[in-house]
């Protein structure tokens, strides 16, 4: 019974809701004080159980893989990361750092603007990571993942994130070897900005100016969208400050911004897989009234992020098998 509870602490919405949930279901009486405090215990084992394995995986040597395109077979995998608020008792609102790591599928898909069937890399089999702090630890948690998962024999590698200066940091310090990507759908969120401060909210000149530039952007563009940018400064004095900075941003992210290319090559260009392991997390720690303490949350998160990534009765099993400190 007790890893049911654990894991449905990490499932559920509330203590409460798992307390109700036990009582309905299974008929048993569990009062969401008790529910908490052994949640605290094994959040606990199961978080010094993580940090063993990010020990361990940092002491290995690297390790040669002979490439497996010889026997037909390639592995192709990601990295995600994002971040998304929480809040913490006595410090109000913090970011939730995330990590994913997946792996690449490409197989036929139906594109919605011209209804014709391609090929499109998915991303599949995802497991999160979370970190309540320093981007820092998030980078290490990932790497560790990752590398758990075959980081270092992979044939093809991406990172994918928005345009957020930590994540870029992480994937030179850790994954430096993959193809850094910005997400899609946060480009061309720039773009939209950009035409209604030139044209204005909801014009025909706004709507023209974004699906030109949105067609360029795919086309791998963005530094001659920035120069035009630039030029409207000059014209435009009272945008000048906003449109220089879009410009600026376009143009330290043009390596990262050639989506039709990566596609091709089968990456996935938006980041879908780590939005949603956010709002899965802000599910489970940002119902109504919710406010955390430091400690709860991070005794919980470990919980969480097994359950999201479908590996819980194998970090249970490591967690409960443990000897005691």
């Amino acid at each position: 019974m007790l890893r049911e509870l654990i894991w449905l602490s990490g499932q559920v919405t509330s203590y409460a809701a798992a307390e109700s949930v036990l009582d309905r279901v299974g008929r048993l009486k569990v009062s969401d004080n008790s529910i908490w405090r052994r949640v605290k215990t094994w959040g606990r084992v199961i978080k010094e159980q993580e940090e063993k394995r990010r020990e361990k995986a940092n002491s290995l040597p690297k390790r040669q893989y002979l490439r497996r395109q010889v026997l037909g077979v390639t592995q192709r995998m990601g990295v995600g990361m994002d971040g998304a608020q929480v809040r913490i008792r006595n410090e109000g609102w913090k970011e939730l750092k995330i990590g994913c790591t997946f792996d690449l599928e490409v197989r036929p898909t139906r594109r919605e603007e011209t209804g014709e069937w391609e090929p499109m890399a998915h991303a599949i089999g995802n497991q999160y990571v979370a970190h309540l702090g320093g981007s820092e630890r998030l980078g290490q948690l990932l790497w560790t993942a990752a590398k758990a998962r075959g980081w270092e024999r992979a044939d093809d590698k991406q990172v994918i994130g928005d345009g957020i200066a930590w994540i870029w940091t992480q994937a030179r310090t850790h994954f430096y070897d993959g193809q850094q990507i910005v997400d899609w759908y946060h480009g061309v969120e720039h773009l939209a900005s950009i035409a209604e401060l030139l044209h204005g909210p909801e014009t025909r000149a706004t709507q023209m100016w974004y699906h030109a530039a949105q067609t360029s952007l795919y086309q791998g563009h963005a530094a001659r969208i920035a120069k035009h940018l630039r030029k409207k400064a000059a014209k435009r004095p009272e945008l000048a400050e906003d449109l220089r900075r879009e410009a600026g941003y376009l143009e330290n992210h043009k390596r990262r911004m050639q989506y039709q290319e990566f596609r091709e090559d089968g990456y996935v260009i938006g980041s879908g897989m780590v939005e949603s392991g956010c709002k899965q997390f802000k599910a489970r720690f940002c119902g109504p009234g919710m406010r955390w303490s430091r400690e709860g949350i991070e005794r919980l998160l470990p919980i969480r992020a097994a359950v999201m990534s479908t590996s819980f009765d194998e970090v249970w099993k490591a967690a409960y098998n443990s000897p005691p400190n």
